[in-house]
């Protein structure tokens, strides 16, 4: 803060005359910094074992979870089933049983394709552009409509996050004014561009922070933040495959998240305390992938016996819906018959051939109470025994 008179006023870091100088205490984050760099070698080595198809099940699930995540950040709810479609038809996988997705989804995913895919291709402001009228690709932002695919003009005044009552807002961030942006972004890019000269995952955590602090668009600049962070991400594994998703481990500490981002604008450019927590969140988004990574070898061996005897639509959607990480409580006929659109008979009917080749077992209870569970892997390893 700056004294003006009797009061004090906030500084925030783009306000600095050092700005955009970032400096942080690597003595604090070596240790940090070795241990998510082991795990990412670790982890990706074990997915390099796996087959062709166990990678890109693996990747898909990677990806779905990151965007699916990155929106939920932002209190926008998408479509698993929706995100998944895209995915995969946009890398040429299987995509049977999934619904076709909106277009609101395929904008959001193109954004994470190119960054993911082609993370060796210089970051422009063109790019840019692009993932940001993929992401509105109607022009509005809700029913607001924005300038989509171009840096946001100053007609409303200077560009804040906020929250609260009206007459008693609280600024969290107060973004650079608009005549600024050309010239920020020109510097930021100029920055990311250039030949390494510091660990990718260090440059992740910098690129992040750097870009929500110009906030360059109208909306989404949060979303696209996270899209950077995972370009320069991608580049540190050297890999076009994803198997950790950052935004899982972020939308898991949403509200620290917003807590370490409001921190970092209004303190100094030592941004020590911030790098730590982005390490410390990476590396938890790691581990959960090792979850991630059971699952899916589950799942391909579940579905390489099921795909003996093929299932219908109907059956492989719901089937994959009730292997999502995100899956809760049990399957039922109402609830079946919800998931695959269809009528309670059809649900039933569907459901006895499950059981009958133990895709699903039927938990005790009886009546109206009737539900349905997954086979898992003591399941199968018991079926096998028998």
């Amino acid at each position: 803060m700056i004294p003006a008179g009797n009061a004090w006023i906030m500084t925030y870091i783009h306000e600095l005359l050092e700005w955009p100088d970032f400096a942080w205490e690597m003595r604090a984050l070596a240790m940090a910094l070795a241990a998510v760099r082991h795990k990412q070698g670790k982890h990706l080595g074990r997915m390099e074992a796996l087959g062709f198809d166990l990678r890109a099940e693996a990747s898909l699930t990677a990806l779905t979870d990151e965007v699916v995540k990155s929106s939920a950040i932002e209190g926008e709810s998408l479509d698993t089933d929706e995100v998944r479609s895209s995915i995969a038809l946009q890398l040429g996988l299987d995509a049977a049983g999934l619904p076709t997705p909106g277009r609101d989804v395929d904008g959001i995913v193109e954004m994470m394709i190119d960054a993911t895919q082609n993370f060796d291709q210089p970051l422009t402001l063109e790019r840019l552009y692009g993932w940001h009228a993929a992401l509105f690709p109607s022009g509005r932002s809700g029913m607001v409509r924005i300038t989509a695919g171009a840096l946001r003009g100053g007609r409303s005044g200077p560009m804040r996050v906020v929250s609260g009552p009206t007459g008693r807002e609280r600024v969290h961030v107060q973004a650079p004014n608009a005549d600024r942006l050309e010239d920020e972004m020109a510097r930021f890019l100029a920055w990311f561009n250039r030949p390494p000269d510091m660990d990718p995952v260090l440059k992740a955590g910098v690129a992040h922070l750097w870009f929500v602090t110009i906030h360059p668009f109208d909306d989404g600049n949060g979303r696209i933040a996270r899209a950077v962070a995972e370009l320069a991400l991608s580049r540190a594994d050297g890999s076009r495959d994803r198997f950790y998703a950052m935004s899982s481990g972020i939308a898991a500490e949403r509200n620290e998240y917003y807590i370490q981002l409001e921190s970092a604008q209004r303190g100094s450019l030592d941004i020590t305390s911030w790098l730590a927590w982005f390490l410390g969140c990476l590396e938890r988004a790691v581990d959960a992938s090792d979850t991630m990574l059971g699952t899916v070898l589950h799942k391909a061996r579940l579905w390489q016996r099921i795909n003996t005897k093929p299932v219908n639509d109907r059956q492989r959607r719901v089937i994959n819906r009730m292997l999502e990480r995100d899956w809760l409580g049990h399957l039922s006929t109402s609830k079946y018959a919800k998931l695959a659109k269809c009528s309670p008979d059809t649900a039933l009917r569907d459901i006895r051939q499950m059981l009958e080749r133990d895709i699903v077992i039927k938990n005790e209870g009886g009546g109206r109470s009737t539900s349905y569970r997954m086979a898992d892997a003591d399941d199968e390893a018991r079926r096998t025994r028998e």
